[in-house]
């Protein structure tokens, strides 16, 4: 079991987090406020931009192979290096579908 330190994009948060547990999970061992809702990878809820450093999230049903990339899925990614996160950025892939939503209600 490998520790890699994921830090936070202007928050001044840092945790530890082993490469068995997803960063979801230690973000509220730790305390921190990560936003989150079905915790399957599904509903992109807990996006975060992978500033720097790589994830492993072959569960994160709801990004492309292009969008899981440069996203992280927090309930389903797993670090495998240090990382820098910018919590609450979302994937463009969300932004087509709420244009698409948007016009099916016009």
């Amino acid at each position: 079991m490998t520790e890699y330190t994921v830090e936070f994009v202007g928050t001044g948060e840092t945790i530890q987090v082993s490469d068995k547990r997803t960063i979801l999970q230690a973000c509220l061992d730790a305390g921190i406020a990560q936003e989150y809702s079905c915790r399957v990878g599904m509903c992109l809820a807990c996006s975060a931009k992978i500033v720097e450093g790589e994830v492993t999230q072959p569960a994160a049903r709801a990004l492309t192979e292009e969008e899981a990339e440069s996203y992280a899925l927090t309930c389903m990614a797993r670090p495998q290096s240090d990382l820098v996160l910018d919590r609450g950025k979302y994937p463009p892939s969300i932004e087509v579908a709420a244009t698409d939503a948007a016009a099916a209600d016009d």
